[in-house]
């Protein structure tokens, strides 16, 4: 592809804390970037503070001029907030753009929007990307991992760009183009639902060793600082480890202690949750996180609950540092065995042809689950991989045979004293159900029968049947 010479290699519009890093990124290796912003003002502070960078910069106000000062076919990367602002936005620019020219939406869109941009694009000679991007502000200044959606066309002029800025894992850049439309922003919103439940099995292991075992955040924080050694090495294990022993400067206590408990979420979870129940997949452990930030939001129902509901707890010995361990990698493994599950239903649903070895490659650095694991999962993608399936690969097979014990030992232990383990609980409880020829739907489908005449099929027989149930009085 041919470039028109002179003006911009690409065009950063949004200068909040993301569009920011991502501008200076790309103007640290070499590449010219026009910035706007919907505020005009944060343009000029934005470029004083970007110095020496800012030589390869220019500030344009007004969206015609910035949109000029962008060499063709222009790619221009909008780091916005996702839904109505992004279609004001695409509204507004569109009259100043030629054919060929691309709009990248960076942000954490949801991909049935990205979709429907895409499909509005078709025929108009212009092209729209949704780049799902992970690592936060520090990501995206020095490497982030990005999952690029969209054309070939908008690919071979975004490749340079991208493959430049990202981190590197082992010399190799953790960027792709992961196939059409909404694809990108899809394999981002699973990205984020695993993050929310290894977050979530952090702080439940947190708990455990808290209310069950008395024990101080320093010491955890230490225990979980030692297992960075080992295969739990994470950036979310590095992170908790450090905010577990970082001191609150007013009081002197351990910061989470003085933090409230209630998290935060910004819909993408939630967003994961909802694609995997319409297209029939399991994320229980993803769903386990969500309910729990849900639940954190009731604080004053719980303190009130505290005194009243009796406990009913049994008691029992802590588990061990080396059982904690184990439960907490073979709960990580289950959640990105589901996550990964609802890519690949993705991937028929929306004939996007996912690769999911190459996904597994570049979370391996810049991103927030970023880990060891990563290696083993890319590994078992390349691999033997019987029906398709990460949980039945060799290798997969073998690391859970190793921690599975842990995982129930530490799940018998939170129910016995009273400690809530949801994203753990849920990641075995799948698990005894996928390995189980026989469940238990035979009884559901019984009752469905007797209640509604459903109907059901037999072991024995073809076809659809009715059971001769008796009357009740």
């Amino acid at each position: 592809m041919t470039r028109s010479t002179g003006g911009a290699d690409i065009g950063v519009y949004g200068l909040g804390t993301m569009g920011s890093a991502l501008a200076m990124n790309l103007a640290d290796k070499g590449f010219r970037v026009a910035v706007s912003n919907r505020e005009a003002d944060w343009i000029a502070d934005f470029l004083t503070e970007a110095e020496p960078l800012a030589e390869q910069m220019v500030g344009e106000a007004d969206l015609a001029a910035f949109v000029s000062a962008i060499a063709r076919p222009r790619s221009i990367l909008f780091m916005i907030p996702s839904g109505a602002p992004m279609d004001s936005m695409i509204a507004a620019i569109t009259p100043f753009l030629e054919e060929g020219d691309t709009l990248i939406d960076g942000g954490n869109a949801d991909f049935n929007d990205t979709r429907r941009r895409s499909q509005a694009f078709e025929g108009t000679g212009f092209h729209f990307v949704g780049m799902g991007v992970s690592g936060g502000e520090e990501g995206a200044r020095h490497g982030p991992s990005m999952m690029v959606g969209g054309t070939a066309h908008s690919w071979t002029a975004l490749r340079p760009m991208v493959e430049a800025i990202a981190a590197r894992f082992q010399g190799e850049p953790c960027v792709d183009h992961l196939g059409p439309d909404g694809a990108g922003h899809f394999v981002k919103t699973v990205h984020n639902g695993i993050e929310y439940a290894d977050m979530q099995m952090i702080a439940e292991v947190y708990g455990l060793l808290r209310d069950a075992g008395e024990q101080e955040a320093g010491a955890i924080g230490a225990l979980f600082e030692s297992w960075q050694a080992g295969p739990l090495s994470s950036y979310l294990i590095e992170v908790s480890a450090a905010a577990l022993q970082t001191v609150d400067a007013q009081t002197g206590q351990p910061i989470v202690d003085v933090i409230l408990d209630q998290a935060g979420q910004k819909g993408t979870g939630r967003w994961t949750l909802i694609e995997a129940l319409k297209m029939g997949q399991s994320a229980s452990t993803i769903e386990a996180a969500v309910g729990a930030r849900g639940w954190s939001s009731e604080k004053p129902l719980r303190v009130a609950a505290e005194p009243l509901l009796p406990s009913g707890t049994v008691g029992t010995d802590l588990p061990s540092a080396d059982d904690l361990e184990r439960a907490l990698l073979a709960g990580r493994i289950l959640g990105h065995a589901q996550g990964f599950r609802i890519l690949s239903a993705a991937s028929e649903e929306f004939a996007w042809s996912l690769d999911l070895a190459r996904i597994s490659e570049i979370w391996r650095a810049g991103c927030i689950i970023r880990s060891s694991l990563l290696d083993d999962l890319a590994e078992a993608f390349r691999g033997d991989l019987p029906m398709g399936q990460l949980i039945l690969a060799p290798r997969i097979i073998a690391l859970l045979e190793t921690c599975i014990p842990s995982l129930r030992r530490v799940v018998a232990v939170g129910a016995s004293t009273g400690v809530a383990l949801p994203a753990l609980s849920a990641a075995l409880a799948w698990y005894d159900s996928i390995r189980r020829g026989r469940g238990s739907a035979n009884m559901i489908q019984a009752q469905r029968d007797f209640f509604g005449a459903h109907g059901f099929a037999r072991v024995d027989a073809e076809g659809k049947h009715h059971g001769d149930w008796p009357a009740l009085t």
